[in-house]
Order: C-alpha cells, then structure tokens, then sequence
C-alpha cells in the first residue's frame, strides 16, 4: 500500500478546489459591486458634463442666447420716411404720397427681396397673418398730379437696381433694397432734400409673426419740401392749347426763374411709379414722338428770325448801327452766282423801302440783317452769341440741357474736313455764311430755353440770368452762380430793341394774334394791372416771330413765337415821348418762348398759344 502517494494526490485536488472557488468569487464581485461602481462612475460624469454645460448656457453665454431668445419674438421694422413735396410757386402741391406697404421676404442666403403692396392688399395680409419670415413695412409711393403738363420738368422717381445698390454712392447714403430715388427732373436734382431719414421701430411679434405691440421707436423724418418756380396753371394752358411737337419756355425776366417748361408730347410719370408692363414700357421708349425727350432744354433747332434780336444787341453793341441807321430794302441781294432774298419779297414780290432797326425788327426784315451781319463780321457777332448764352447749357438745374450750336469758321474747318468738302472749298466760311447766321439759319442750333434767355435780356434791361426752376426767396441760396449779369448794353439799344419787338405785335407787324391784346380786368402778380373787373385792359407786349428752315425735303419750317409783357412806361412812349393812353405798364413779369416742329409760320401756328398763356397769366 503506497499512503504517500495517495496523500499528496488528495492534496492537490483540494487546492484545485479551492483555487475554483476564489476565481468564483471574483466574478461574482466584478458582476455585483463591480459593475454597479462603473455605471455609477459613468453617471456622475455624465451629470458633471451637463451641470458644466449649463453653467455655460446660463451663465457664460447667458446674454447671447437671451438676445437670439428675443429674436425670436421681436422684430427691427424700418419706418420709412414720406419724400417731401413739390411745390408750385402758390403753394399748391404738384405731388402726393400715397400710402402703401413693402413686404420684405427672404430669397436666398443672406438676401430678402422686397414687394410693394397697394395699402389694402398690405392690410389684407396683416388680418390673415403672413408666412414665417415675411413681414411688412408701411412706405409710401409717388403720385403726379399735374402728370403729362409738367412731366419732363417734375420728373419721376424708381426703384434701385442691387447694382446701383452696391455702388459706393448709394452705399454710403445708407439707401436699401426696394428704395426709390428720383430719377428725373426736380426728383432727381432735390433728392438729398426730398428723401428724408428712415426711422426705426421694435416691435414684439407672435409665431405667425403678427405684431403684438411696439417695444420701441425712432421716429422717421419726413423730407424737405421745395417751393419750385413753376406755375401749375400755366403749364396746364400750356398743354390744353398745343398740338404736335414742340416746347414752351415760360419765365419771370427779372429772375430767370422758370414758370412752366412744357415738352410736346409728353408722357405720365405716375407709370413709373405704379409700375408698367414690360409692353407698356417698350411703347412708351419706343414712341417715334420720344415723349420722354425734353424739348424745352435739349432739343436743338434754327431760330430763325428770333435770332435777329441777337443780331441787333451785336450791331448795337460793336456800333455798326445807331437809331438812324437805315438800309434800302432791295428785295433780294446777289452775291455772284447766290440770292439772299427778304422774305416779304420772295413771298409776295414786294419791298419794305428804307428800313431801320424799329421797322427791321416791326417786318422781321432779312436785307437790313443781312447788312448788319455783314457790317459785324461773324467773330463778333459769335462773340455777342456767347455773351446772351448761345454755344453753352445756361446752367438750370435740371440734366439734358443741350449747348446747341454757334458756329464760325475753325468749326466749319473742320467739320468739312473731307477731300469732297476740301475740292468745292466748302470748307471755308463765306459771306453767305454769315448772312444765314445773321438771321437765324444755315448751321445756327439752338434751344428753346436759350430763345427765352435772350428774350430776358431785353426784357430784364440787358441782363442775362441763369433760368431756375426753385423759386427765388431771400432764405434760398440758389446757386454759386446765382444771380444775373448786366450786359453793359446801353439803355438806348434796349429801347430801341423793345420798340421794334412792340411794333411787331401791332398793326404792320408779324405777330398778328397779339395785335391789341388785351384782357379782362385783373390784378397782376406784381400788382400792376389793377383795373374795374367790368373793363378790359390793354397790356403792352413786345414779340418777335420766327419761320426757320431745316432742310426738311417737305420744305417743312419750325414755327417759333417769343414775347414779354408788359411793357414799361419808357419803353412803350412812342418817338415823341409821349405815353399811349391808356397803356398798362410795369417791369415786364412773364416771357413766353414757343417752338412747334414742322408746323408753318410762327405768328401762325406758334403765336396763338404765347396769347392763350398771356391771357392765363393776366386775367388773374
């Protein structure tokens, strides 16, 4: 019997059993205690990373997301400011603003688009609630109310284009997507002082994004408004009574402020801010009559014999001619091959005998003009054009002014400057250059406004003034350059001048429809013509009329018409000094210039229209 052996091999198996019996233990522990001790780690942490997570929400960034909380259910509305108001000289408004609503949407990125709303479709909106993320701000629109009578001088207003936008102009003037800014006429030249200041308001808004009540505010501002020097009713007759193409200049002398400035045709701004279909818009730019052109400042024309009131100032002015300057009225004058007939004889076959600057003036006579031309010269009579503003925009406000056209010989040089000009020497200025410039045709341009500004000159006593379309006060710093210019004309050449113009619109003359004018008793602006309302008064005016070709194959002319009423006292004495009885005077208050295109003669077609005008003005 081996018991050594059999006992070790008992106690080997006991410490296999008891080593099991440890390793159980173990993993009763890591399953029990073990375990819960992990899940309770993880918790802990867990918790620490959420306290630590608030303490950052609430206290750390705190601020921040109580803003972006308010955001939510407050909103930033621009309050839009009204644009002044155009004014007539009266005080009587020329525009309005009506009323609408922008609603502002986003589209995009970083962008929101803007639409406007007519005022009731804005407050069907705000009753039905609007989609999130769209709201509305009150504006405003334009609306003319004198629209196709002073439409070129009043102008419109349009909405910015995101490239106009982005310019620095607009940028830094803080204008937003869907503003408007004045595109033409006093919108455009008055827009720093018509636009206004926006104003701000915070309100509190619901889900649906409804307002629910106005947390704060910084009242809008409305802009300036203008007093501008036009006169409404002027312009209206202006309109009523013209037919065709042409323009009407309408001034005080004194001042050169411009009471009407009508262009026919003409178009309705209010299109431009209601908004027009894209056909409507291609009819209108497209029209052959370019109702959008501004005849009255940029069209450029022959003035025809109203430009011999420029020859007379420069016959006066270089001494050429005197009161007893007189010329034989031959009927036509001959220069080798070339005639340069009077009018009167190519028409009729007859002659005015000896002519002075009165009687010239009185038949709008071609021989004494020609004479007077060829006695100054074309280098002082061009001299004299640029004295009255010929060859130069004037200087109104409004954009578009034309220069038109004083020609002389470096001009011709070298505008003819081909080797078919240079072969029949049409390059060089002849004789029967001047002659045509002397009485207002050959390559002579010039503008309806520029007519009127020499027209004042006579008027205003040999002044040249900038014409303005603001009304002049003693508040009003109008312009660097305000002001007139005297001439230096002497007195004598004015009244003798003014003579001339007076005989024309009387028996003999030219301008036949304003022989004998006259009109019912009536207080002038100045306060001069005060009469029994029963009794009509006699008002002296002094015109000059103009037929000017334009190498139309029709052998079509521009009907031109210029006049100014009243006249003074001094002026209107005939030559033994003694006063008209009965003759109303005073400084002269209006100047009347009037071109219709195409139409005939101007005592004809233009001269009816200066009188309906005249009679508008005077009849109050």
């Amino acid at each position: 019997m081996k018991l050594g052996k059999a006992f070790s091999d008992t106690l080997m198996v006991e410490e296999k059993r008891a080593k099991r019996l440890r390793d159980d233990d173990d993993s009763s522990w890591w399953l029990g205690a073990g375990r819960a001790l992990m899940v309770a780690t993880v918790y802990c942490v867990a918790f620490f990373v959420l306290i630590w997570r608030l303490f950052i929400l609430t206290v750390i960034d705190g601020r921040q997301y109580r803003l972006l909380a308010d955001g939510n259910r407050t909103r930033e509305l621009v309050r839009h400011a009204p644009r002044g108001l155009l004014l007539d000289r009266t005080g009587k408004p020329l525009v309005e603003n009506i009323p609408q609503y922008r609603l502002i949407a986003p589209c995009g990125i970083g962008h929101v688009c803007t639409k406007r709303l007519s005022k009731e479709e804005g407050e069907e909106l705000e009753i039905h609630g609007l989609p999130a993320g769209q709201f509305l701000e009150v504006d405003y629109t334009r609306h003319y109310l004198y629209p196709t009578a002073l439409a070129h001088v009043v102008g419109y207003t349009g909405e910015l284009s995101e490239n106009e936008l982005a310019t620095e102009y607009f940028s830094l003037r803080n204008y937003h997507t869907g503003d408007r800014v004045g595109r033409t006429g006093a919108e455009a030249v008055y827009e720093d002082r018509l636009r206004g200041r926006d104003g701000r308001e915070l309100v509190e808004v619901d889900a649906q994004g409804k307002i629910l009540r106005v947390l704060g505010r910084d009242p809008e501002q409305k802009g300036e408004d203008i007093v501008l020097s036009l006169d409404a009713a002027i312009s209206q007759v202006a309109e009523r009574f013209f037919a065709g193409k042409g323009a009407v200049v309408v001034a005080k002398p004194a001042t050169g402020e411009i009471l009407a400035l009508y262009s026919s045709p003409s178009y309705d701004p209010n299109l431009f801010s209601l908004g027009m279909s894209q056909a409507q818009y291609d009819a209108l730019v497209l029209d052959p009559g370019n109702p959008m052109f501004m005849r009255a400042i940029g069209g450029t024309y022959p003035p025809g014999s109203t430009f011999k009131i420029v020859t007379s100032l420069a016959g006066f002015g270089e001494g050429v001619i005197t009161k007893d300057t007189t010329v034989e009225d031959t009927g036509v004058i001959k220069i080798g091959a070339f005639t340069f007939p009077n009018w009167y004889f190519l028409q009729y076959g007859k002659t005015d005998g000896q002519v002075d600057i009165v009687k010239a003036l009185q038949r709008s006579n071609d021989i004494f003009f020609y004479k007077i031309g060829e006695w100054l010269g074309v280098t002082k009579l061009t001299a004299w054009g640029r004295r009255v503003g010929l060859g130069k925009p004037l200087g109104i406000e409004l954009s578009g002014e034309a220069s038109g056209l004083l020609p002389d010989p470096v001009w011709k040089a070298a505008h003819f400057d081909t080797i078919a000009d240079r072969e029949v020497r049409n390059d060089q200025w002849y004789l029967g250059d001047t002659y045509h410039m002397a009485i207002g045709q050959g390559y002579l341009l010039t503008t309806p406004l520029q007519v009127n500004a020499w027209t004042n000159v006579i008027a205003g006593g040999g002044k040249v003034c900038r014409p303005t379309i603001e009304k002049k006060t003693s508040a009003i710093s109008m312009h660097p350059s305000d002001g007139c210019k005297d001439l230096g004309i002497k007195e004598e050449a004015i009244d003798l001048i003014t003579e001339g113009m007076l005989k024309a619109c009387d028996t003999g003359g030219t301008g036949w429809p304003l022989f004998n004018f006259s009109v019912g008793a009536s207080a002038s602006d100045s306060g001069t013509l005060m009469r029994d309302r029963n009794e009509a008064i006699f008002v002296p005016v002094a015109c000059k009329t103009g037929t000017a070709e334009f190498g139309d194959p029709k052998d079509r002319t521009h009907a031109w018409f210029t006049v100014f009423a009243p006249v003074t006292i001094r002026r209107s004495a005939d030559r033994t000094g003694q006063v008209q009885e009965g003759v109303i005077t005073g400084e002269p208050e209006i100047s009347v210039t009037v071109l219709v295109e195409e139409a005939g003669e101007g005592s004809d077609v233009a001269a009816p229209i200066a009188r309906k005008i005249l009679e508008e003005w005077f009849s109050r």
